[in-house]
């Protein structure tokens, strides 16, 4: 039952994820944001009369430990973005969920590389996304992809087929195997890399999933590549999402002939990285703490809920201590506090001139 709070705010009508992180910043935890006083509540950004008189009113106790019983008897576990393992990569996008499902194992700051394309592929696509996800995973970069048909089963099947670790966002919940033949990949990604969703336990994969799926392959991730897109396909709302959130995109040239290579080719006529071997997208990662054999990372770091309005503030730009206090609205000896706090762990760096920035 440790986290029935966390799906029963979650479960409150108008309290979409960026209200959640507002709530649990103010209240420190889901269940005190619950049983705040409507006076209360209205005092956070954002949250008006009617968020207010939604979170007084709805009676969550039935989902939330619906929910509780679901994730306990299908093995997986829930990772909020307070521990340490939650993916601090996510936390840069701006509404990164408040928690995740989780089969596997998540490795904090992980390099990880998105892999994305038609499921329709052609042998040609195919063919260059098991090579290239194969490489990748020699590497030591982590392959992500939405378990799709297609590409997305390649680049997973490439990396693991090396030996590499590979994370999979589902469009629906951690226990529904989607498409139903990858029933055998499921099992492996869940020992060997990582299964996530952000959706509810049972959601069936619904279309209006897996645009929204979409923000977490690219935010999980240090840059997109696009094999084989149509010119209006999911993989261009991934690659646009990696655009906004700061990610590279990169993409593997197609055969003009084809309709499946238009949306690819027109990446790369916009700027997109075109890519034919592993080194064109290794030389876009930062090589900082290089390890031997792969690129390292920075360790890992659990956060307050203080802590992590600060972190978020400072994922989209490096800002002055006094612009950071006007935006978390809290004392310049908490910002002070906090601050020090990130940069012990690792989080963030002091700037010339009093200004602070990720590491």
């Amino acid at each position: 039952m440790e986290h029935y709070f966390w799906f029963a705010l979650k479960s409150v009508p108008l309290v979409g994820n960026v209200t959640f992180r507002r709530l649990l910043e103010h209240f420190d935890t889901p269940e005190r944001a619950l049983l705040a006083s409507a006076e209360e509540l209205a005092t956070v950004k954002g949250v008006n009369a009617t968020v207010v008189a939604s979170i007084k009113n709805h009676d969550y106790r039935n989902f939330a430990e619906q929910e509780c019983e679901s994730v306990e008897r299908n093995g997986c576990r829930v990772v909020n973005f307070l521990s340490g393992d939650y993916p601090k990569v996510l936390l840069e996008i701006p509404d990164p969920p408040p928690y995740l499902y989780v089969k596997g194992e998540l490795q904090e700051a992980e390099p990880a590389i998105a892999i994305v394309g038609s499921r329709r592929a052609s042998a040609y696509g195919l063919m260059n996304t098991a090579r290239l996800a194969g490489e990748l995973a020699d590497h030591g970069v982590t392959v992500v992809s939405g378990m799709a048909r297609g590409v997305d089963t390649a680049a997973h099947r490439g990396a693991l087929k090396r030996g590499g670790r590979s994370i999979g966002v589902l469009g629906c919940g951690i226990d529904v195997v989607y498409p139903p033949e990858n029933r055998g990949l499921f099992e492996e990604m869940a020992s060997s890399g990582a299964l996530i969703s952000e959706f509810p336990m049972g959601t069936i994969p619904l279309a209006e999933n897996f645009p929204r799926r979409n923000r977490i392959i690219s935010g999980i991730s240090r840059g997109v590549l696009v094999v084989e897109a149509a010119e209006k396909s999911g993989s261009l709302i991934t690659a646009e999402y990696a655009l906004e959130q700061g990610r590279e995109v990169f993409a593997v040239p197609g055969n003009i002939n084809y309709q499946s290579s238009r949306g690819t080719n027109r990446l790369i006529k916009q700027g997109a990285k075109l890519v034919e071997c592993v080194e064109d997208i290794l030389d876009e990662l930062p090589q900082r703490g290089k390890k031997p054999g792969g690129i390292d990372s920075t360790p890992g770091f659990s956060l307050t809920a203080q802590e992590v309005a600060v972190y978020t503030i400072l994922a989209d730009a490096p800002l002055h201590i006094d612009d950071i206090i006007v935006k978390c609205a809290l004392t310049v000896g908490e910002v002070s506090a906090i601050l020090l706090r990130l940069e012990l762990k690792g989080a963030i760096t002091q700037l010339p001139g009093k200004h602070f920035a990720i590491t």
